[in-house]
């Protein structure tokens, strides 16, 4: 439906606004680990991660095996696993192309508006999902090819402390979730047991291990009833 698709067109507007540091980052530093322009872009394109991006980015550029890159992007991408579980209930009326096409479109925003919206009863319709998932995909195809282009004049951005910028996004999102039951705990724990498996075991693998012990303590606390209000939905958006 035009009006849905609108709709998510509008919504992933801030979104855009904030993703346009990383995409140009993500350019910039694929730049200067010796990629084109065009390869860059490329990534983008059929990668769509952007965390993994400069995960995979970064390994590229210190020659370890190929095995090791596959595996640390998977790591880093762990949670899109939880993401597509948690989202499925609302998107079970999609084809199994528009399922395949939601997934691959699945970004932190993406998830966290895409669960506020079926949890407080609206309809999760593919239309609204492609208007809000164009935006981002095009916005974030778009600056990493810009990023590419001028990332020579940017020289080396984390000297610029543009490194920054990822964890705070991430951070944003993670506070967008504190209205809900049992938040404090969950990310207490989550955040202990992530910076003890960075000493045990190393990056990327702490990503997922907290992240596991996070689900795992969510399931054995008691279940509440989950209410979420407007201040949730505005900042998850």
């Amino acid at each position: 439906m035009k009006s849905d698709y609108t709709e998510g067109l509008r919504g992933s507007v801030p979104i855009l606004v904030s993703t346009i540091p990383f995409a140009a980052l993500f350019g910039a530093i694929a730049v200067s680990n010796g990629q084109t322009v065009a390869e860059a872009t490329l990534m983008s394109a059929i990668i769509f991660a952007g965390a993994s991006q400069l995960v995979g980015i970064e390994l590229f550029g210190h020659s370890v095996p190929v095995w090791v890159i596959v595996l640390s992007i998977f790591a880093v991408n762990f949670r899109h696993i939880l993401y597509s579980a948690a989202i499925t209930p609302f998107i079970t009326h999609f084809s199994p192309a528009q399922k395949a096409l939601s997934f691959f479109l699945l970004t932190d925003p993406q998830f966290a508006q895409t669960l506020t919206r079926g949890e407080t009863g609206r309809s999760v319709s593919f239309a609204w999902y492609m208007g809000f998932a164009t935006t981002i995909y095009v916005g974030w195809v778009g600056v990493s090819a810009i990023g590419a282009g001028f990332g020579k004049l940017v020289g080396d951005p984390r000297a610029l402390g543009f490194d920054v910028l990822l964890p705070i996004y991430f951070m944003g999102l993670v506070l967008g979730f504190r209205k809900r039951p049992n938040f404090l705990g969950v990310v207490i724990v989550s955040a202990a047991v992530s910076i003890l498996a960075q000493k045990l075991v190393g990056s990327p693998w702490h990503v997922s291990i907290g992240a596991l012990a996070g689900v795992l303590l969510a399931a054995l606390l008691p279940p509440k009833a989950v209410t979420a209000g407007p201040a949730e939905a505005e900042t998850s958006a």
